[in-house]
């Protein structure tokens, strides 16, 4: 039996958080990107899950509010308005702390899932061994099969230019053993899969 992508505590805020979450394809990013974290929790200690959860659940809120013709001038290597991605954080605490407030789910600091989304893109490091794992499983979905095409949409890349940006730009900004882990398992995999073609050509 293939258990549930959300536990039963996370489904209501999902229900209040996926119409703010239906541009640049956060509604699927944030169900892979919250699948990513157990994972991620598993291996790397000390981290309350109670705090990573709903803070990846509902990070992105905030894209909801930006202007969909500017999203692409504020992502990839060559943005030219970093400011939206602070802006979007900003938006973000704002949406996430409504839904947390009106549901108060059971054991969540709802202080301290806000805190990491107010600077879950634009903070340097990590402030807690949950900001590490939000952020890792964030960055962690961009080297996913879905996060690649996704990103490859964006740019008008080939899938071997973005897997090539992946490692240069996202790989080293990885902030934990199990996160860099993963992401390489990820970037390995969709190499193989990428150059798969040449090697299965007729001989």
């Amino acid at each position: 039996m293939i258990a549930d992508t959300l536990i039963s505590r996370d489904l209501a805020l999902w229900q209040d958080a996926r119409g703010f979450l239906d541009v640049r394809s956060n509604d699927v990013h944030t169900l892979i990107s919250y699948r990513l974290a157990p994972a991620l929790l598993a291996e790397e200690g000390g981290a309350d899950a109670a705090i990573v959860l709903p803070a990846i659940l509902l990070h992105d809120v905030g894209w909801k509010r930006i202007d969909p013709e500017l999203l692409s001038q504020a992502v990839g290597p060559n943005a030219t308005r970093p400011d939206l991605v602070r802006a979007h954080e900003v938006h973000g605490v704002e949406i996430a702390g409504e839904i947390l407030r009106r549901h108060q789910p059971n054991g969540v600091d709802i202080d301290a899932v806000l805190a990491i989304i107010d600077r879950h893109d634009t903070g340097q490091g990590a402030t807690s061994p949950e900001d590490a794992l939000v952020k890792d499983a964030d960055k962690a979905w961009r080297f996913t099969p879905h996060g690649v095409a996704t990103i490859s949409g964006w740019f008008g890349n080939g899938i071997d230019e973005t897997l090539a940006m992946l490692e240069d730009f996202v790989m080293p900004t990885m902030l934990t053993p199990a996160g860099r882990i993963i992401a390489g398992a990820l970037l390995a995999a969709g190499r193989a899969e990428a150059q798969s073609k040449h090697y299965l050509k007729e001989i």
